[in-house]
């Protein structure tokens, strides 16, 4: 499986063959849901609307497959939430390959720190906290996880001006699918989320 060209078609067939995978060679992804005593399957609720939590990592990882969510647990968690930008190369390679959820995509590690802070500009309390799925096989991960944050500050609009702060918050499910080299990086991530609800929560849609 070219597993490649098959991230590049589709957020959701993406998703979709990973999990597939995973399950097929028994790997069991990790979900915030469960069983109840009856043996009856109980559905995760929408992760953004809170009480939601990380479930333990999966059955039947290889250490590889552990250090990789491992790994983006602290990526998300700390690194990101906290905005400590230094230790970004702690899980991405410097030539780091990001694609966003409007299509475009941006080349080496510098770009994705000035991108990722620009989120901190205008929402300061910008943070995940929460990975309610966890999904590992090989050198593939997809983890989804909750952003939030609040829109506190002004926004440059990329003209020199600022879009004034609406101070409305928002919650959006998120899910990072990623490539993992041989020293423990992500040569590649792909970032799904939906704009139109990010835009809406915030006031500028």
């Amino acid at each position: 499986m070219d597993r490649r060209a098959v991230l590049r078609s589709g957020g959701a067939v993406a998703l979709g063959v990973l999990a597939l995978t995973a399950v097929e060679s028994g790997t069991t992804p990790a979900l915030a849901a469960g069983h109840d005593p009856s043996g009856a399957w109980v559905p995760l609720p929408d992760p953004a609307d809170g009480g939601v939590v990380s479930p333990p990592y999966p059955k039947h990882l290889t250490a590889e497959e552990r250090a990789h969510l491992e790994t983006f647990d602290e990526l998300d968690f700390v690194v990101f939430s906290h905005a400590e930008w230094s230790r970004l190369g702690e899980s991405h390679a410097a030539h780091i390959r990001v694609h966003w959820p409007d299509g475009h995509y941006t080349d080496g590690i510098d770009q994705h720190i000035a991108d990722l802070a620009a989120m901190f500009v205008w929402a300061p309390d910008t943070r995940i906290n929460v990975h309610p799925l966890r999904v590992a096989k090989d050198n593939l991960t997809a983890v989804m996880g909750v952003m939030r944050g609040t829109f506190t500050k002004p926004m440059p609009d990329g003209k020199g001006g600022f879009v004034a702060p609406t101070g409305k918050s928002y919650a959006i499910n998120m899910c990072t699918v990623g490539i993992w080299n041989r020293q423990g990086t992500m040569d590649e991530e792909f970032l799904f989320w939906d704009n139109q609800t990010f835009y809406s929560q915030i006031g500028l849609a």
